[in-house]
């Protein structure tokens, strides 16, 4: 009896081993898990920290990019706007420069001028013959004749040898002043004079004003083909054709004038003449 309860409890020790072994082994396999998920955490966190610090320094990367770029539009804006200023400048200075030349050749051409009035008197000076002193019977017979009679209007007070400016001025004068038979006398000097000034056609034109003001329309519509025949190009043309048209509307030339009227507005449609061509047209109505 007492072997067989040795038996037993020897039996039931080695069962209680066996079933202990199972056990320690399956502790020391969680405890591995729990070891490896730790490392895997620990490499997590570090990943995550990696990717924040990779993440902070684009940001201050893309900021100082962002910082350099509005340097170079800056500097590009600076530089474009400095340009511009100094081709503004050059510009200004260029157009100083070409009015001043212009300035210079007016003022040269009128020099020209009067340089060529100068020798024209000169020549006409020297190519006038001396009168010899008169006798006494001369003296006597003249007189008793009478004295001739004075001229109907007196002729424009220029000097010889004058400049083309004192021969407009004084032609001008007598325009404003409604003496238009000396402003006609005198206009007709200054072409005579100059035929090839600058305003040469613009006193051919003035003529033709003074006969239009003068209510001579027949010798105005004579002046104005004038201007148009000699001076095609010259700026007062408008003028001249407003002028005819004008006139062979006074003489009741009707068809003539209204051609005259409707060529103005149709070769110099932006002139002054153009807009009173127009109203002389309308008032003429239709053909």
């Amino acid at each position: 009896m007492k072997l067989k309860h040795s038996l037993s409890a020897a039996f039931a020790l080695a069962l209680t081993l066996a079933a202990a072994a199972p056990a320690s082994a399956a502790n020391k396999e969680h405890q591995q898990l729990m070891a490896d998920l730790r490392i895997l955490q620990e490499q997590a966190q570090l990943l995550q920290t990696t990717l924040e610090a990779i993440n902070e320094s684009m940001k201050a990367m893309d900021g100082r990019v962002t910082q350099r770029v509005d340097q170079l539009s800056a500097v590009l804006v600076k530089a474009f706007a400095d340009q511009k200023l100094s081709l503004d400048n050059l510009s200004n200075d260029v157009r100083v420069i070409r009015e001043k030349l212009d300035d210079n050749n007016v003022r040269i051409g009128s020099l020209t001028q009067e340089v060529n009035a100068l020798r024209q008197s000169l020549q006409q000076m020297s190519a006038r013959p001396t009168a010899p002193p008169p006798d006494a019977d001369a003296a006597a017979a003249a007189g008793t004749q009478p004295a001739p009679s004075a001229p109907a209007s007196a002729p424009p007070l220029v000097p010889p040898g004058a400049s083309p400016q004192k021969y407009w001025d004084a032609a001008m004068a007598d325009y404003f002043s409604a003496n238009y038979d000396l402003a006609v006398s005198g206009f007709t000097a200054y072409i005579t004079s100059f035929p090839k000034a600058d305003m040469a056609a613009d006193a051919q034109v003035y003529i033709c004003k003074s006969y239009v003001n003068d209510h001579k329309d027949d010798k105005a519509a004579e002046a104005c083909d004038v201007a148009i025949r000699t001076y095609p190009n010259g700026k007062a043309i408008p003028d001249a054709y407003y002028l005819k048209g004008l006139a062979l509307k006074n003489l009741r030339q009707l068809d003539r004038a209204r051609e005259a009227f409707e060529t103005v507005v149709k070769n110099h449609p932006d002139s002054d003449a153009a807009r009173l061509a127009r109203q002389a047209l309308a008032q003429l109505g239709k053909p």
